[in-house]
């Protein structure tokens, strides 16, 4: 039969537990356990089918049920403390942003724009790393109180689900998300739904308004599948990271310029702009042109003003995480802009090149141009993005420029288990939740008896077993002919050491590195009475066929006799699955080809749950290991060759198994209790949860980059951004007039041998040209020949000046002996720069 239509009917709430509809439309549920256990006694049946999504929930419960929950009274009075909870929550005034700093209107916030927002599975826009990041980064800055909203793409069929056929390749499956389902709002304006638009070649595209509640937090989403839209344009915002080149410019001009406008026409003033990664850089564009079109500015005394309280935070050296697109696209969808704000061809394509020849448009080099604060997101990733963008401020030294960094954290209350948080309650002080960063709180986890401790990893370990088995149950289900590891219920064992690997499959992250040495590995994992199983999990790009093929391999391995029941890997990893996994694994694998593993989240999680994390010294391990919370793999040598560095690492990841971590775990007494690896456990949670929480991650961003930027951007905004045109002006006549410096001195070579309680005059003499002194500081600067990464900047003083020559002198007083080689070098002096290295000029003798 052909049906006409059909209509909906949803259950209505009784009014004694209304409030159910608002506390699911606000994901603040999804890392409070016990408003999730709420949900759970409506139906935990319906619960588990509709995949944890409170919004599906109620609209699929009974009538019937919903009357009963309305009268019963212990359901009532678990709905009544949540509540209660919530409320406080959403209202409380004592945050630490309210606490630490002056509060700013409510339209005056800090905007974080991102390709993904990971927040929960059942709102699946999200890849992975990046998307895991965003979201637990919005949560934090709701919990801190932070004046802040998150601007991104709703995708229509979000990000893949992931399936792996009998002979190991990988599926990609991509489904509708009905809107009406997810926790998602349209903006209104008026009555109307809000709607924004850009300009893509010759046409408008017209993009709908979502909002999402974080806690406090609002994020909004946009979404171009509007019938007013050819069917091209409808699904541009269909898919995360697919398609080509023409997709990806547009997707990325729609979160760009359309959140722009769409935050602007809501009526929010941000006074700090936040570019998680490059894909939306394309917000310094649209602001350039409105103050173009607002203000009597011309192109380079706007890009003074943008850059001032522009923050961009760049997460990955490897190519795939830098876009270059082509000159010809960006001719395609740039053309009318830089006829509109009156600059050439030429000038707009320097903007996102570091040489003259370079053979593309980098969205990393224009999002470094149009900001003023960039940072890496570890210690060594700062290190490895200022020497990879050296040329940007070509002369300066790398650990100088303007690069800094954060290190990443992760959201601890959304990743933290239950069953920890419950242990915690009884162990830490009554308000730990709001002092994760404390870390004197965390050493009281040392009081915890090793026998409550241990039962608590036990069972979460059991837990996820437990949810892999069913996992694996309904995929053999779904495909009788796939012949899996098990055909009975005892797929892993509980009681064996359970090492796990979860991440995304590209080739870097050298997920078969642990296979390099079969023979080995197999008497590793079948050693009788000290067994040790792996289990894996991760998608690769649909168009990364060298990341699926590494899935392949595993998954035969997996299928050899030789490994059947001790390597598993499982299909579709998402957030869910992620918390299973981190939360019960005891070693956490991560082997990347160092140094191009930027920082890495999913250790922390494991950390946190006091597992304990065994990677190469890369991301955030490199500042977390203190050589008894975990162990490490390889060296932080450089190696000739990637073969080499494999082989080398290799060598090392099965050595450490061999040698101290299998015979670590199952040193038991009497009780069954690994004493050793126990005190390592909390070791791992007590040093590595407080310092690797999103919450001292935005604390810093706080500190040292969104509170520099709105004081940067107050300033510049002064007197119709007058400080912002004289600052332009005066930066182009320092580049206008730099290479006419001269710089020299009469003191050449060896200066001799002094005591250390010796004061040295070192002198230097400088041509300007055109150029005055107060334009410009001039420095000696000192390295240790023995270390040359000890070195010393001593400011040199002006002395006179004599037929356009000006003459200075620096005293110097050593701390250390040694011998020292010194240089001279001039740079641009202004009180009114951001970073002193800004322009990247830079004169040395």
């Amino acid at each position: 039969m052909q049906f006409y239509g059909s209509i909906s009917v949803n259950p209505e709430l009784p009014v004694e537990i209304e409030g159910l509809k608002k506390l699911a439309e606000n994901l603040w549920w999804s890392w409070n356990p016990e408003a999730e256990e709420l949900f759970k006694r409506i139906d935990m049946n319906l619960w588990e089918e509709v995949e944890k999504n409170p919004i599906k929930l109620l609209s699929k419960v009974s009538y019937k049920t919903l009357q009963n929950l309305g009268k019963d009274k212990e359901f009532l009075r678990c709905y009544n403390k949540v509540m209660e909870s919530f409320e406080k929550y959403l209202n409380r005034r004592d945050t630490w942003f309210n606490l630490n700093f002056d509060s700013l209107d409510d339209n005056r916030v800090i905007a974080y724009f991102s390709a993904e927002f990971a927040l929960h599975e059942s709102l699946p826009i999200y890849s992975g790393g990046l998307g895991v990041l965003a979201g637990d980064h919005c949560k934090s800055a709701s919990d801190l109180g932070l004046p802040f909203v998150g601007v991104g793409l709703l995708y229509r069929n979000g990000y893949f689900r992931q399936e792996i056929n009998e002979e190991g390749w990988q599926k990609s499956i991509y489904n509708d998300l009905d809107f009406k389902e997810l926790v998602v709002n349209p903006v209104k304006d008026n009555d109307n739904d809000l709607v924004v638009s850009v300009r893509l070649e010759d046409r408008d595209v017209y993009l709908k308004v979502w909002e999402v509640k974080v806690g406090r937090v609002s994020l909004y989403l946009l979404d171009a599948d509007l019938e007013v839209n050819n069917k091209v344009d409808r699904a541009l915002t269909s898919r995360l990271y697919g398609g080509g080149p023409e997709t990806r410019i547009s997707q990325e001009i729609i979160l760009g310029i359309g959140g722009t406008r769409a935050l602007y026409k809501m009526g929010y003033q941000p006074v700090a702009w936040h570019m998680n990664e490059g894909h939306s850089v394309y917000l310094g564009l649209e602001r350039i042109r409105d103050l173009i079109q607002d203000y009597d500015m011309n192109f380079y005394q706007a890009i003074e003003k943008v850059s001032a309280n522009t923050v961009f935070t760049t997460h990955t050296p490897v190519p795939a995480g830098n876009e270059v697109f082509s000159f010809s696209l960006k001719d395609k969808y740039f053309s009318k802009y830089w006829n509109e704000i009156g600059i050439s061809r030429e000038e707009f394509m320097k903007l996102g090149k570091i040489h003259d020849y370079d053979e593309g448009f980098g969205l990393t080099v224009l999002a470094l141009n149009l900001s003023s604060f960039h940072n890496g997101v570890s210690k060594l990733h700062g290190d490895v993005s200022s020497a990879m963008w050296k040329e940007l401020w070509p002369g300066v030294p790398t650990d100088e420029n303007p690069i800094s960094y954060i290190t990443n954290g992760v959201h601890t209350l959304t990743w933290l288990a239950p069953e920890w948080k419950n242990l915690l309650d009884k162990y830490l002080p009554e308000n730990w939740r709001d002092r994760i960063v404390e870390q004197k709180m965390w050493k009281k986890v040392r009081e915890i008896p090793n026998e409550e401790f241990w039962k608590v990893h036990k069972d979460l370990k059991a837990k996820m077993i437990d949810y892999i088995r069913k996992r694996d149950l309904i995929r053999r289900q779904r495909d009788s002919k796939i012949n899996n590891l098990s055909k009975d219920s005892n797929l892993l064992n509980k009681n064996s050491l359970t090492i796990g690997f979860a991440r995304r499959f590209a080739t870097y992250k050298r997920a078969t590195l642990i296979l390099k040495d079969l023979k080995r590995l197999k008497k590793i994992c079948n050693n009788q009475g000290q067994e040790v199983q792996f289990i894996f999990a991760g998608k690769a790009h649909p168009a990364d066929i060298p990341g699926q093929e590494l899935i392949k391999k595993l998954h035969n391995i997996a299928e050899s006799e030789e490994f059947k029941g001790k390597i598993v890997i499982l299909e579709d990893y998402d957030m869910n699955l992620a918390r299973y996994l981190v939360q019960g694994v005891d070693v956490w694998l991560n082997t990347p080809r160092r140094p191009l593993e930027a920082s890495g989240t999913s250790g922390q999680k494991v950390a946190a749950n006091a597992g304990l994390n065994f990677s190469i010294l890369d991301g955030w391990w490199c500042e977390g290991y203190n050589g008894k919370n975990g162990w490490t793999i390889g060296h932080k040598s450089e190696y000739s060759s990637s073969e080499e560095q494999d082989l080398i690492d290799s060598i090392s990841l099965y050595k450490t198994l061999e040698e101290e971590i299998v015979p670590l775990y199952y040193d038991t007494d009497s009780n069954e209790i690994a004493e050793e690896w126990i005190a390592r456990m909390k070791e791992s949670m007590i040093t590595n949860a407080p310092e690797y929480s999103t919450d001292r991650m935005v604390q810093e961003y706080t500190n040292n980059l969104y509170l520099p930027a709105i004081k940067r951007g107050k300033e510049l905004d002064q007197d119709n951004c007058q400080l912002a045109i004289e600052l332009a002006d005066w930066k182009h006549k320092l580049k206008s007039n730099w290479d006419k410096i001269k710089i020299y001195s009469e003191q050449e070579g060896n200066q001799g041998s002094f005591s250390i309680k010796d004061e040295i005059e070192l002198t230097a003499k400088v041509d300007l040209g055109q150029l005055l002194a107060e334009d410009v500081e001039v420095e000696v600067y000192l390295v240790n020949k023995l270390n040359e990464s000890q070195t010393k900047i001593i400011p040199m003083e002006f002395q006179l000046e004599e037929d356009g020559i000006y003459n200075y002198i620096a005293k110097i007083n050593f701390d250390e002996t040694g011998i020292y080689n010194y240089t001279f070098r001039v740079l641009p002096s202004s009180k009114n720069l951001t970073h002193r290295h800004e322009l990247g000029l830079i004169k040395w003798i």
